[in-house]
C-alpha cells in the first residue's frame, strides 16, 4: 500500500480520499486499488456497469458496508486527515457526518414530521421544541419540499408521491448536519418530472455539502456532476478505476478508449 497522505480535508480541497482502497466479500474481491479524492463542495458521479463496485465503494465512504458480516476493507479512507477505518473510529460518527440516500425511497412509518426529527434525535440533538421545529423546517425547506408538506407534517411519510419522498428522505438525511451526502441512484425509481427535480435539488445542495452519486444514466451523470469516475470490472470481476476526471473533460475528451465505449453505448 502506498504511503497515506499527511495532509488533512479539513477546510482544504478534497471531502474525503480512497487511497488503494479494496473492498471484499469473503475471498471475493469487489473491489480494487481504488484511488480518489472527492473535491469539497462538488457533485462527483460514479458512473460504469452493473457489478462494477460502484455501489460498494459508495458504501465505503460510511462504512455501510460494515453491516455486512462477510465485508472488510484493505487501504485506506481519509476523513479530515484521519482514516475512518482506524480501530478507534466510530462508525456511527462517520455516518452521521457522512450522509446516505437510497435508490429507493425509504420514509420511516411514521408522519413526516418525525421522519426528519428522527434522524437528529438519534444522533443527540439536545435543542427544545421550538429548536426542532426550526431544524424540520429548514431541512424540509432545503430539500425543497417544505412547500408540498408544511400543512400535513402529522400524515405519514408514505402518503407522499414517490418524488416527494426521495427529497423527504434528503432532508432527513440533512437534518443530521452532515458534510458529505452519497446517493446511490437516487433517481432510478422516479418518473422524468421527480427526477429533474432532484438533479435541480443536488445543485443547490452542493453549496453546503459535498454529493457522491451513484448513476446508471448517462445523461444525467453528464447534466448534474461536476467530476465523473467510471469504473469497469477485470476478469475476475474486481471493479476497478478506469478514469476521473472533470465531467465535461471526461464525456468530450476521454482519455481512455474504454471510457469513449461506455459513454457512447458500446458497452455496458
Amino acid at each position: 500500500m502506498s504511503n497515506v497522505a499527511t495532509y488533512s480535508t479539513n477546510g482544504g480541497p478534497y471531502a474525503i480520499e480512497a487511497q488503494d482502497l479494496s473492498i471484499y466479500y469473503g475471498s471475493f474481491r469487489a473491489v480494487k486499488n481504488i484511488n480518489l479524492r472527492f473535491p469539497t463542495h462538488k457533485i462527483t458521479a460514479l458512473i460504469g456497469p452493473s457489478g462494477c463496485g460502484k455501489s460498494t465503494v459508495l458504501r465505503a465512504f460510511n462504512r455501510m458496508n460494515d453491516l455486512i458480516p462477510i465485508s472488510r476493507a484493505e487501504g485506506v479512507i481519509l476523513f479530515h486527515g484521519k482514516n475512518i477505518y482506524d480501530h478507534d473510529v466510530d462508525p456511527v460518527e462517520i455516518r452521521r457526518r457522512v450522509g446516505m440516500v437510497f435508490q429507493k425511497p425509504n420514509p420511516f412509518p411514521k408522519t413526516i414530521y418525525e421522519n426528519v426529527a428522527w434522524g437528529a434525535r438519534i444522533n443527540g440533538f439536545k435543542g427544545s421544541k421550538t429548536d426542532m421545529d426550526a431544524l424540520v423546517e429548514e431541512s424540509l425547506r432545503d430539500a425543497a419540499v417544505w412547500d408540498d408538506v408544511k400543512d400535513k407534517l402529522n400524515q405519514s411519510g408514505l402518503s407522499l408521491s414517490g418524488g416527494q419522498q426521495q427529497r423527504l428522505c434528503i432532508a432527513r438525511a440533512i437534518a443530521t448536519r452532515p458534510e458529505i451526502i452519497l446517493m446511490d441512484e437516487p433517481a432510478s425509481a422516479l418518473d422524468p418530472i421527480s427526477t429533474l427535480r432532484i438533479e435541480e435539488l443536488i445543485q443547490e445542495l452542493k453549496k453546503n455539502y459535498t454529493i457522491l452519486i451513484v448513476t446508471h444514466n448517462m445523461q444525467q451523470a453528464a447534466r448534474a456532476s461536476d467530476y465523473t469516475a467510471f469504473f469497469n470490472m477485470d476478469a475476475d470481476r474486481a471493479g476497478y478505476l478506469v478514469e476521473y476526471n472533470q465531467t465535461d473533460e471526461l464525456f468530450t475528451s476521454p482519455k481512455n478508449e474504454m471510457t469513449e465505449q461506455y459513454i457512447t453505448g458500446r458497452f455496458g
